[in-house]
């Protein structure tokens, strides 16, 4: 997958986890855009937001993958951990759907609900 915007993927760190190969991650702190639409519709916008929606989007429409990943946050870091980059590949095609660009973004964020996530 070539588009990986607003994600970005590396290989995992040390001492992660050695069934974890690949590191996906976002900086939210600095995706000034995406944090004022969460703002609009009433959530929460941080790293932590981002972590319940993706989990969110990733159990309704992928959910095989839940069992594949392991959803964080870093300081103002979106962070997943996966086993390969097929499973990467597969993340982001679930995702950015919703997440890829602002306009996308603003449609699933006014379709969802504040008092359906704690973020």
């Amino acid at each position: 997958m070539s588009v990986t915007f607003p994600f970005q993927l590396s290989p995992a760190p040390a001492p992660v986890s050695p069934e974890y190969q690949v590191l996906i991650f976002a900086d939210v702190g600095g995706l000034e855009d995406y944090y004022a639409l969460f703002q609009h519709f009433g959530f929460g916008g941080t790293a932590a937001s981002w972590a319940e929606h993706l989990e969110t989007i990733v159990e309704e429409h992928c959910p095989a993958l839940l069992d594949e990943m392991e959803f964080t946050e870093s300081g103002t870091a979106f962070v997943a951990y996966v086993s390969s980059p097929a499973l990467a590949d597969q993340f982001l095609a679930c995702v950015l759907p919703y997440f890829g660009t602002l306009p996308q973004l603003r449609k699933y964020l006014s379709q969802a609900d504040p008092d359906d996530f704690f973020q």
